[in-house]
């Protein structure tokens, strides 16, 4: 049987104090990993590290902005002070302060949105790919979206962000296969968080979102968790490149919100 667990393995996971990023890190550390959970806030990860913790598992808060290079370099030198060094990346974090036409985006939602979703994304592998080879490799797994695999309204720019991510996950698997890390990404269709709830909040637009969802509902993050999981273990040693999603075949139907 394949090996999912995650003993002995040290997993940062970004915005990690809720939604899809606490889901992952609680899935981690129940498979044995010691988990560094990231956020721009510590109140938001101190609450999740206790719980993990009260549960048996092994948990640092750490506060970090992805926007920031020098916060990011300081929290991969926590990481591995910690524990050591760091084996699995989750390139959670995002923004998406712009809801509307891609034209009435300004200058400094642009930088804003490519800083965070982009370069951060960027900046903490490159940081944290030294200790990856130095442990004999990794996992590099980020959270891309069904929005940078064909156009959706009134979120343009942050599907622009995500297909950047996404072909960046390519270029570095491709660079990266040689130390034996593998880097790949899941492209979620709409998830019940609160980064999402301008969408399942709405009735109108959650209803024409299910009636476009051939799976007939919204994921929750449980939908992710088994994927996630997968690309951290050994599992997946000989996968890489490539970008999973995971819509309810929202992606295959016709209707608005499909393509």
């Amino acid at each position: 049987m394949p090996d999912f667990s995650l003993h002995g393995k040290v997993a940062v996971v970004t915005g990690a104090s809720r939604g899809i990023g606490e889901a992952v890190a609680r899935t981690y550390a129940q498979a044995g990993a010691k988990v560094v959970l990231v956020s721009r806030k510590l109140d938001g990860v101190t609450s999740v590290a206790d719980s993990i913790r009260q549960q048996g598992g092994v948990a640092l808060p750490v506060a970090a902005h992805m926007g920031d290079p020098a916060a990011v370099a300081a929290l991969v030198e926590q990481a591995a002070a910690a524990y050591g060094g760091i084996d699995i990346v989750v390139n959670n974090a995002g923004t998406n302060p712009h809801f509307g036409p891609l034209l009435t985006a300004d200058e400094g939602v642009w930088e804003k949105t490519l800083d965070v979703n982009l370069h951060g994304t960027f900046r903490l592998i490159r940081a944290a790919v030294p200790s990856m080879i130095g442990r004999g490799g990794g996992k590099v797994i980020n959270i891309a979206s069904i929005a940078g695999l064909t156009p959706m309204p009134g979120v343009g720019l942050y599907g622009i962000s995500k297909a950047a991510v996404m072909m960046m996950t390519k270029v570095l698997a491709v660079e990266l296969a040689q130390d034996n890390i593998q880097v790949n990404a899941i492209a979620p269709g709409f998830v019940k968080t609160k980064f999402s709830q301008a969408i399942w909040g709405d009735e109108q637009v959650n209803a024409a979102v299910v009636a476009s969802t051939p799976a007939g509902r919204i994921a929750g993050v449980e939908d992710l968790q088994g994927m996630m999981l997968y690309l951290a273990s050994s599992a997946s040693s000989f996968l890489t490149g490539q970008v999973i999603t995971i819509d309810g075949g929202l992606t295959l139907s016709p209707g608005s919100y499909g393509g």
